[in-house]
């Protein structure tokens, strides 16, 4: 039997004969079938949110949470852990995404790569993981070696495991105490997962580390009061921020945000006075 047969990932799409139909077509056709994605999302709500409980955890009791993946999946998972220091103000690596390949694989594939079962739990080695840790496994079809191995090998070793996955029938499930499986059906392009599949996991990613900053008190309000001024435009939010909470001139709020350098500690300062 042909493994793909039971890959949802690999099912045809709705469409066919993609090359003989117009660019509105096409367009159109891509965004009816994305239509399915909160569908899929809403019924996987349950299964993010143990997991955001775990990397909540994993933080609070100063541990990291490591996503680990292989092309797309791995891509993906580097781009949510990159945000976190600018956007929450942690330090480099208490999130972090690694990717079949190394960081060459970001920007062009690197052959057989994710074909490897070992090198994943040797790659979460080389960055220290330990026992506490949660190791976030990224994977379209669940079948991925290279992710599948990390996270069996990581959990032989004592870690929580979790993973993201778009087949109910993959075997990366077995090997992960928190699977979420997000069920987005066949892709428009028929196996191309950087469409609904990738959309799916950014968006869980985006639930999980945003919850688990909130959670590590990383968040004010609604507002990021820890990010990193390192642009106008977010000095600029962060007198506007200021601005808000203190109830003063731009001016005064500017003064203020390059005495101190963060937003919290002029209104950790100034709040109650």
């Amino acid at each position: 039997m042909n493994p793909d047969a039971t890959r949802n990932t690999e099912r045809p799409g709705a469409l066919d004969n993609l090359e003989q139909r117009s660019v509105e077509d096409l367009v159109r056709g891509i965004y009816h079938a994305d239509q399915f994605i909160s569908q899929a999302m809403e019924k996987a709500l349950p299964q993010i949110t143990a997991v955001a409980e775990q990397a909540s955890l994993s933080l609070l009791n100063g541990h990291r949470i490591f996503y680990i993946g292989a092309g797309t999946s791995g891509r993906l998972g580097i781009l949510d852990a990159s945000e976190c220091p600018p956007t929450f103000g942690v330090d480099h690596g208490r999130v972090l995404g690694i990717i079949a390949g190394g960081d060459g694989a970001i920007r062009k594939a690197v052959e057989h790569a994710e074909d490897d079962t070992n090198q994943g739990w040797e790659d979460l080695k080389l960055h220290g993981a330990v026992p506490g840790d949660l190791v976030v496994g990224i994977a379209a079809s669940g079948t991925t070696p290279y992710t599948v191995g990390a996270l069996k090998q990581a959990r032989e070793n004592g870690l929580t495991t979790a993973c993201i996955t778009n087949n109910p029938n993959g075997p990366i499930i077995d090997v992960s105490d928190y699977p979420i499986c997000i069920d987005s059906g066949p892709e428009f392009v028929t196996g191309s997962t950087r469409m609904k599949a990738g959309t799916t996991q950014k968006m869980a990613l985006n639930m999980i580390s945003t919850t688990a900053m909130i959670r590590l008190g990383r968040v004010r309000g609604n507002r990021m009061v820890d990010m990193q001024l390192t642009n106008d435009k977010l000095w600029d939010r962060g007198v506007k921020m200021i601005c808000e909470s203190l109830e003063v001139d731009e001016s005064t709020a500017l003064r203020l945000l390059k005495e101190h350098g963060s937003v919290r500690k002029v209104i950790d300062t100034y709040g109650n006075q």
